[in-house]
């Protein structure tokens, strides 16, 4: 599905990055810090984000999505990893990634557990994840999202301090 919808030379979502990155991503700290940006398709976040000084290694189903993303590195003249993996499946060493970055990242819904052991598992101790996802709302909008209804988590309490949770949904951020 990604394959296809990147398979233009339109750059589907454009090459600037989310609004919503680009508000938080002093949360990352100064640069060089190593960012993992799941889902970044045609690399507008992980591109940006390289252009702060950031060692960044962008993930996605899509290997067109990907070659793109090193298309618009390479005329940013940054360097950007790349890693076509599945996300459901795809295991990263711990501790590796100061920050991870996820933005509108779309899984099924079995293995999104698998994803979120991953993501703790590969943010170092007081890391930071910077979250941005749809709610089922935003299936009828016809914007790209999950084709299938999604239920929202569960609310959890924690007090754990590491890592540091920024998140947004339907454009408001809270951080726990």
């Amino acid at each position: 599905m990604w394959d296809e919808r990147y398979n233009t030379d339109d750059y589907v979502y454009g090459t600037e990055p989310n609004d919503f990155l680009r508000e938080q991503a002093a949360l990352i700290g100064e640069a060089p810090k190593r960012v993992l940006c799941l889902a970044d398709g045609e690399g507008r976040n992980g591109v940006y984000l390289a252009g702060l000084g950031h060692w960044v290694t962008s993930v996605d189903a899509s290997s067109v999505g990907l070659r793109k993303a090193a298309r618009l590195a390479e005329h940013k003249g940054v360097a950007l990893t790349t890693l076509n993996a599945d996300l459901t499946e795809h295991e990263f060493v711990p501790a590796s990634f100061d920050a991870v970055v996820s933005i509108f990242c779309h899984v099924p819904a079995a293995g999104r557990p698998h994803l979120h052991r991953q993501v703790i598992r590969a943010l170092k101790p007081g890391g930071v994840l910077i979250l941005e996802a749809y709610t089922p709302e935003q299936v009828h909008r016809n914007t790209g999202g999950p084709d299938t209804r999604i239920a929202p988590p569960p609310p959890r309490s924690s007090t754990r301090r590491s890592p540091n949770w920024i998140s947004s949904s339907a454009g408001s951020a809270s951080a726990r």
